[in-house]
């Protein structure tokens, strides 16, 4: 499962957006949000190294054996570090056993650069969202209904409506009724 990179800056960029229009209503949101760009940043960096791919294997035979292929415990340990200090290679390689310096990271890095290691960081990293769902979802609950400005209430308002599935609709149908001519004189 991987994310593409341009649904992935489309979402930060939508997540900006929010943050702009709530403005610093609640510190641990604006961390949140933050942390969900730099964990995404970083992310959109280990994807955009490369892979096997550009190392020269065919495409068919290495993504149907994504699955098949283990992890070692050095790259569950490094996963797991990336993600939980939200995205810091060096201070991951290190935690996870790697040589110290330069050489751990690098090594490291070409782990990381693995399509396994790839799908297993994606998973972590959904994991990691979905524990915290419910602490957000009663965050922007109680905004919409506590905030103290009627803004912040409709906007956190309808985002609960957004992600419950009832957006509005995006698209505007425009009519009009008669004939349009359009004349360029040029000259």
């Amino acid at each position: 499962m991987f994310i593409a990179e341009e649904e992935v800056s489309t979402a930060i960029r939508i997540e900006a957006r929010r943050a702009e229009t709530l403005g610093s209503v609640h510190d641990s949101l604006l961390i949140a949000q933050r942390l969900f760009c730099a964990l995404t940043q970083g992310i959109i960096g280990v994807l955009n190294m490369g892979g096997e791919r550009e190392r020269g294997a065919t495409v068919g035979v290495n993504m149907a054996n994504i699955a098949l292929r283990k992890l070692t415990r050095k790259q569950t340990a490094l996963v797991e570090a990336y993600v939980a200090n939200g995205g810091n290679l060096t201070q991951a390689s290190q935690e996870a056993g790697y040589a110290e310096g330069d050489s751990g990271r690098v090594t490291a890095q070409k782990s990381m650069k693995l399509a396994h290691v790839q799908q297993y960081m994606m998973e972590v990293v959904a994991k990691e969202f979905s524990r915290h769902a419910p602490a957000a979802v009663h965050q922007l609950a109680g905004l919409a209904k506590q905030a103290k400005s009627e803004y912040v209430q409709l906007e956190a308002s309808k985002d609960l409506l957004d992600r419950a599935g009832f957006k509005p609709i995006d698209r505007s149908q425009v009519q009009l009724a008669g004939d349009i001519k359009v004349s360029i004189d040029l000259g």
